[in-house]
C-alpha cells in the first residue's frame, strides 16, 4: 500500500468511514465472507466489480439469504420487490463509481434502489479497485458520467435509455462503522 493509498483510508476514517485495502480480489472475498455473519441478509447492488469476485455466489453458496434482484425469470414487480427488501438488508454490497482522493465516494443509479440500499442499510461496504480512485470530486464526477456510464449502458445493452437518473455523492457518514470502503489494489470494475 503506498501513501496516497494510506491518506485515502486516514480520509475515510476522519469521516466515520471505515476503510481497508486488501492487496488483491481474493483477499477482498475473503475480508467479504470473514466480516459478514452467516445470519445476515444481504442486498445488492448492479456491479461489474462484485460480479468480477463472484462474491453473490460465494454468499448464496455458504447460506446467506442474498436478495438478488439479477436471477433469471424474475418478472418485473418480482425484481422491484426484491431491491426493495435489498435496500433493507443486515449488509448492503456496491461498488463505486469513482473515488476521489478526498475520500469522496460517487455513485449514479437508474432506478434509486442503488442509492436507497446505500443510504438505508444496517451495514454498507463498498468494494472498489484502485483504477476508480481520481485526484478530486470533479475529476470522480468526470470519470463516473463520460467513463463508467458508457461503458455500463453497453453491458447492460441500455441503448438511447438515461441511465443516470440519480447521483449520491457520500462526503462523510453520521453513524460509525455503517459504512465501510474495502479498496482493492487491483483493477476491478468500470
Amino acid at each position: 500500500m503506498d501513501n496516497s493509498t494510506e491518506r485515502l483510508i486516514q480520509n475515510w476514517q476522519e469521516k466515520n468511514i471505515a476503510g481497508s485495502y486488501c492487496v488483491d480480489k481474493e483477499a477482498a472475498v475473503e475480508e467479504l465472507l470473514s466480516s459478514i455473519p452467516l445470519s445476515a441478509t444481504i442486498g445488492i447492488s448492479g456491479s461489474k466489480t462484485l460480479d468480477e469476485i463472484d462474491i453473490v455466489a460465494r454468499l448464496e453458496e455458504r447460506g446467506n439469504t442474498v436478495f438478488n434482484q439479477y436471477k433469471k425469470g424474475l418478472s418485473r414487480e418480482e425484481n422491484l420487490k426484491i431491491r426493495n427488501l435489498g435496500a433493507q438488508a443486515d449488509y448492503y454490497l456496491t461498488s463505486a463509481n469513482a473515488v476521489s482522493q478526498e475520500g469522496e465516494l460517487v455513485f449514479l443509479s437508474a432506478n434509486g434502489h442503488r442509492i436507497a440500499g446505500i443510504s438505508s442499510a444496517k451495514n454498507v461496504i463498498v468494494l472498489c479497485g484502485v483504477n476508480k480512485i481520481t485526484p478530486d470530486l470533479e475529476a470522480a464526477m468526470k470519470r463516473s458520467r463520460e467513463y463508467a456510464t458508457p461503458l455500463n449502458c453497453k453491458r447492460l445493452n441500455w441503448g438511447n435509455k438515461r441511465m443516470i437518473c440519480q447521483v449520491l455523492i457520500i462526503e462523510a457518514e453520521i453513524a460509525p462503522g455503517r459504512l465501510r470502503v474495502v479498496l482493492v489494489g487491483e483493477t476491478l470494475g468500470f
